[in-house]
Parts: structure tokens; C-alpha cells; sequence
């Protein structure tokens, strides 16, 4: 969010002419590691054509207040960078008045509290579009996926940073301290200061407000800079404000609990977003309204589920880490039907065959939702710790030796999920390292964008995307590029099935995707390409 400080990137062609959750620790990867790379492979056939913007998206779909969120690296330098914020749009093209808080590590400040002054938007009928946030420091120029009115996927386009994010309709009926009186679920990830360097950090759990400004309590796991899990600490009593300038007009508050003082912004009751705000570093993420029912016994966790973790790894290969998977919850703490694919610094692994596999919900913190399961593979073990939101949604955080990442957890619906049930229009986020040509430093990469899965005997995709490359070289922004590509179902669909995306380009590129499916809307997948380690999420339209 480098552009409302005033920071200006550079622009260069493209390395290959080609191509995210709320998932920022790529970029941390880039703050921390350096990588050798490879060169990526090129696609051949007729040229790609944009098709032409369908549907029923227009200015007014963007219609009220907004919150968003944005994470990832400054341009210029590579430094961890994350803002939230809120923003009013009036439905005819224009930004009326906005706040954000904007943290750029590379500063050695805190983080910023920065007015939004005026600016302008503008949306295609596809649900694509452009938005402008002005400042007295300068613009911020978003790229926009909406999937409705309420709720899409933006990513920075001024080069000043590679970050992206969310946007979310706000309740402005439901900004204030009582709104928020009942036990939330959150997930955060950015970086946390530890002796001589930055290092990534992971920090998920619950906590409980009480409606009249404190934190009662709640339990966290935190995996620090030394890729170390903390197991269950208890979060002692904390305590959550609105700002007394800015809370009943934008959402906008301060909370500290476990150690840590944030910045929150209310999307309305069931739903918040944070900011860091101290001197341990700094992490973004969100919290969800916890409902019931949450399991207490491992009798009351059963199902199958879906999840994708993006992260980083110090194993035998250091660097970014993506993993999406699947799994079955026998209601007895047992785990099977185990499916898992990752990519670990461009190398791609499948495991279907796991032994060990078990599931516990946590007896000593059984109200907080909290469960724990590990299996393995090739005498590799794989463990985890979740957070239940509510009996469809959960987050979760890897805690494997010398594994530091988390992200969301869905309930996977029941199979088959069939081609004729998974055509129509859809939004994406991709965002990760190009491990790319001729240097020894991984470039990090945002996209975003639309498509249509047009017929299901031939999966035939159509759409059109932007993306963002940074690199310490120089950065590229490429818009309004075509996207082509295929879907192709693996069995009966509940496990990993190929997306093959054909980037327009000169040449084009065609990434390859592992996709899970938690259902015919929802879409986690991790790239199995060589070249690429990139978290995706796919929503429909």
C-alpha cells in the first residue's frame, strides 16, 4: 500500500509475459530467503481473445461502505506491507471519503492512520473493475473481481507494492462496542521481530468480547519466526475500543489481547478485520463470529473438509510452502479418505496414502472450538491445529517442524461434483513467487479476474485477468489480459482436480492448478508447476 506514503515503483516488460485469502507469506518469503530459480515454460496455440464483459455489474453494484484489507510487499524494497481500512462509494463512480491504517515495516514507523479524501471507481457488467483511493500522500489504484454487491477481490496496481486482499459491505448500524459481544475465531499472519532478522509468524485462536470493552479471555496458537508451534496458551483478559473519532463513522477501533494491540475495522457483527499495531512486528487477518454449534468431543467433529495453508518452509527445501487438501472426520477421532497436494519452492508432491491419521478436539479448552490432527506419509508427519467457526467453516495453522503458514477450512459438501454443476461465472485470486528467469531472487506475483466456465463437455474457460509482478529489479503491471484454460475432474471430484489456465502473454503461459472443491462455489488450489508456487482461491459469481 505503498502509493498512499508516496512510494512510486518502476515498470519493465514482463520476465515471461504471464500471469490470493487473505494470504501474504510469500511475500514475507521474499523479506527473509533467497531462491534459485528456473525458467518457465510457454504454451503454443491460437491467440487468446478477451471476451466481452457479460453480466449485470454496473457502478451502482458498488453502493455503500466498504471495508478491505490488503497484504503483502513494498516495490521498492521487499519490506512486509499490510493496510485495512473503509471506504464510501456512491453507487455513480466516485469515492466520497474513506480512513486507513497502512503499515510498511520497511519504515521503522508504526503504522499510519491516513484519511481517504475523495476518489473514483469504475465497474464492467463482468464484475471487473478499477478503483481509486486518494490521499493527501498520494493515490492507491485497485484492481476489482467483485462476486456480488457485498463482497470481492481487489489487488494493488500502482507497482508501488504487490499487495491484494478483500473488499466487504459494511453494517454501519452495527458499528459499536455492544455489536461486538460474543466469542470470534481469528486467523492473522505477517512478521514478528525476532534478534538480527524478520521472521514469519502465524497466530490463530479464539477470544471472547463481552459487548462493554473487554476481552474475557480465549486461548491462541502462535508459530513464530522460529517455525516453532506455541501449543494452547491461554489469552488473559484484554480489552477492544471504537476510535472516538472515527468509530461510528467508519468501524474503525484498537483491541489487545495476547501480548499483542491491533486495529479493527468492523464489517459488521459476525465479522472484523485487523491490523498489528506495536512494536513485535506486524500481522493482518480477520475475525469471525463463532456459532454454534462447536464441537466439544471428537464425536461432535466429523465430516469431510477442505483446506489451504500458504505458508513457508525451512526443511530440506526452504521457501514458499502451498498446500491444499482433504479429509474425512470419522466422528471417533479417526481421519480418512486423506488427499493432499503441495508445492514447496516449485516442487510438486501428491500424497494420497497416510497412516497414523487421527483427529482430537481439545478437552482442555472444549468451549473455544480448538482441535488438533496429524497423519503420515513416507515416514513424514504432518500435524495441524484448527479453530472451528461454525459446523461449515474453520481456520487452520500448520504446525509441522519447520512449517510456518495457515489459511481457511470449509466443509466439502458431498460428491460428485460433476462438470455440469461447476459451469458458470467466477472470481479469482491468485497470489504467490515466480520463481522465475535469469536471477536469483523469486519474484512475487497478484492476479485477479474473471472468467466463465462455459460447457461442461468441453470445460472451455473464457475470461480476462490483471496481475502484478515486484521484483527488486523492477515491477510490471499487465492488464486486461485474456485467460483461457480447461477443468478437468479427478474421480468423483471431492479430491484434486486440474484447472489449466492459459495466461495471454508473449508468449502465453499455462499454469497449472491442483483444485479442491468445498463445494460448486468455492475453490482452494495450489499450483503443480515448477516455476510457480502460488495459492488460489476461485469463487463463484
Amino acid at each position: 500500500m505503498g502509493n498512499f506514503t508516496g512510494t512510486r515503483g518502476t515498470c519493465r516488460p514482463a520476465p515471461d509475459g504471464a500471469e490470493a485469502v487473505f494470504v501474504q507469506s510469500h511475500s514475507i518469503y521474499l523479506l527473509t530467503l533467497a531462491l534459485t530459480v528456473a525458467l518457465c515454460g510457454c504454451s503454443s496455440g491460437p491467440p487468446l481473445v478477451v471476451p466481452p464483459p457479460a453480466g449485470g455489474f454496473t457502478n451502482s453494484s458498488l453502493k455503500g461502505q466498504y471495508v478491505f484489507s490488503l497484504t503483502g510487499i513494498q516495490g521498492q524494497n521487499g519490506a512486509y506491507s499490510a493496510s485495512i481500512g473503509s471506504f464510501t462509494a456512491d453507487g455513480a463512480g466516485n469515492i466520497t471519503s474513506g480512513l486507513a491504517d497502512v503499515l510498511n515495516l520497511s519504515s521503522g514507523q508504526p503504522a499510519s492512520l491516513t484519511s481517504i479524501t475523495g476518489g473514483s471507481y469504475s465497474i464492467q457488467a463482468n464484475g471487473r473493475g478499477k478503483i481509486t483511493l486518494q490521499s493527501a500522500n498520494g493515490s492507491l489504484k485497485l484492481s476489482l473481481a467483485l462476486q456480488s454487491a457485498s463482497s470481492g477481490f481487489v489487488m494493488e496496481t500502482d507497482l508501488a507494492a504487490a499487495t491484494s486482499g478483500t473488499i466487504h459491505l459494511q453494517n454501519p448500524a452495527q458499528f459499536s462496542v455492544t455489536a461486538l459481544g460474543a466469542p470470534y475465531v481469528f486467523e492473522l499472519s505477517g512478521i514478528t521481530f525476532v534478534p538480527s532478522s524478520a521472521a514469519p509468524i502465524s497466530l490463530i485462536g479464539q477470544f471472547t468480547t463481552n459487548g462493554a470493552g473487554t476481552i474475557t479471555g480465549g486461548v491462541m496458537d502462535t508459530n513464530n519466526g522460529n517455525l516453532t508451534p506455541s501449543g494452547a496458551t491461554a489469552i488473559a483478559a484484554g480489552a477492544y475500543a471504537l476510535d472516538p473519532s472515527n468509530g461510528a463513522t467508519f468501524g474503525r477501533g484498537t483491541m489487545t489481547f495476547g501480548g499483542y494491540t491491533f486495529a479493527f475495522y468492523i464489517v459488521d457483527s459476525t465479522h472484523t478485520v485487523l491490523l498489528e499495531e506495536d512494536t513485535l512486528g506486524g500481522s493482518a487477518g480477520d475475525a469471525f463470529l463463532q456459532s454454534g454449534p462447536v464441537p466439544t468431543q471428537d464425536s461432535e467433529f466429523k465430516g469431510s473438509f477442505v483446506y489451504l495453508i500458504n505458508g513457508l518452509s525451512t526443511r530440506s527445501t526452504p521457501g514458499p510452502i502451498v498446500i491444499a487438501a482433504r479429509f474425512t472426520a470419522d466422528g471417533n477421532g479417526g481421519l480418512g479418505s486423506i488427499t493432499l497436494d503441495q508445492n514447496n519452492s516449485g516442487n510438486y508432491t501428491h500424497l494420497s496414502q497416510a497412516s497414523n491419521a487421527s483427529y482430537s478436539i481439545d478437552p482442555a479448552y472444549s468451549s473455544s472450538g480448538r482441535g488438533t490432527f496429524t497423519f503420515i506419509n513416507s515416514g513424514n508427519t504432518y500435524s495441524r491445529v484448527f479453530y472451528v467457526i461454525s459446523s461449515t467453516q474453520a481456520v487452520v495453522s500448520d504446525t509441522t517442524s519447520g512449517v510456518n503458514g495457515n489459511g481457511p477450512m470449509t466443509a466439502q459438501t458431498s460428491g460428485p461434483f460433476a462438470l455440469s454443476a461447476l459451469t458458470g461465472k467466477f472470481v479469482f485470486s491468485w497470489s504467490g513467487v515466480f520463481e522465475g528467469v535469469n536471477s536469483t531472487i523469486p519474484i512475487q506475483e497478484d492476479y485477479i479476474g474473471q472468467y466463465t466456465l462455459s460447457n461442461s463437455s468441453s470445460s472451455n474457460i473464457a475470461g480476462v485477468n490483471d496481475y502484478v509482478q515486484i521484483a527488486l529489479s523492477g515491477n510490471s503491471l499487465f492488464t486486461e489480459v485474456a485467460l483461457g484454460g480447461t477443468l478437468s475432474i479427478n474421480g468423483d471430484g471431492t479430491a484434486n482436480n486440474l484447472y489449466k489456465f492459459v495466461v495471454a502473454g508473449s508468449p502465453s503461459v499455462t499454469v497449472n492448478f491442483q483444485a479442491y472443491f468445498a463445494n460448486p462455489s468455492t475453490v482452494y488450489m495450489v499450483t503443480s508447476d515448477s516455476t510457480r508456487t502460488l495459492a488460489g482461491v476461485l469463487s463463484q459469481q
